[in-house]
């Protein structure tokens, strides 16, 4: 049958970047990539913990990650920047040391950076945050993939495809439901595409989302 690939990994070196940009000895990759996920994940715990907007969304579209040798240099792509601007170099203070406190590193200088992206609900990670947050207060499941449609469409973009999985709305049998509006070639290698699987924790169980962005053409 059709064989998946994610459309990120498939297009790395074309028409995408990597997140984390470092080397390491074959020896110590395994140490730097773990080190990459606990960067990212105290990132997350410490937005999701002080900064909730009332949609639910904490705006967080990518982390880039870059290591030199005495300085790990964090960007944050962030879509609502007010969340961590309101007394910003506190908070960004704050959020430092709690990454280093986690790591625990010694001889490198952490520096986080914050940019703000137009169109945040450009972004799948940003919508899927937000569908997730509808499909926990229990809007139905169709209406809820519509809006995130219309928030796209308000964005700009070429094309976009959203599919949820589970048990949709509490019925007993999962099941898989998709919608799409516009295009999305994902065999084009030339295309531009965004993509994210998110999971969200519902009363019923756990649903999965995945949200696939046509941005542009090259």
């Amino acid at each position: 049958m059709g064989q998946k690939i994610n459309p990120l990994g498939f297009r790395l070196g074309t028409t995408q970047s990597h997140h984390s940009l470092w080397f390491a000895q074959p020896k110590n990759y395994s140490e730097g990539l773990q080190e990459d996920q606990k960067i990212r994940d105290c990132i997350k715990n410490y937005v999701q913990k002080n900064m909730r907007i009332s949609s639910g969304v904490e705006g967080i579209a990518r982390i880039e990650i870059q290591k030199r040798i005495d300085l790990i240099q964090v960007i944050i792509y962030i879509g609502f920047p007010k969340l961590l601007i309101e007394n910003r170099p506190r908070r960004i203070e704050e959020l430092q040391l709690n990454v280093q406190k986690e790591l625990n590193c010694v001889n490198q200088k952490l520096n986080i950076a914050i940019t703000r992206i137009s169109n945040p609900y450009g972004h799948p990670n940003i919508l899927a945050e937000f569908l997730a947050a509808q499909l926990q207060n229990r809007v139905s499941f169709r209406k809820a993939m519509k809006k995130a449609i219309e928030l796209t469409e308000q964005a700009d973009t070429k094309g976009i495809q959203v599919q949820i999985a589970g048990r949709i709305d509490g019925k007993e049998i999962a099941r898989v439901e998709w919608i799409r509006e516009g295009r999305v070639p994902l065999q084009t290698i030339g295309a531009k595409i965004d993509y994210c699987s998110y999971t969200v924790r519902t009363i019923y169980g756990v649903l999965g989302i995945k949200i696939w962005i046509f941005v542009a053409a090259e």
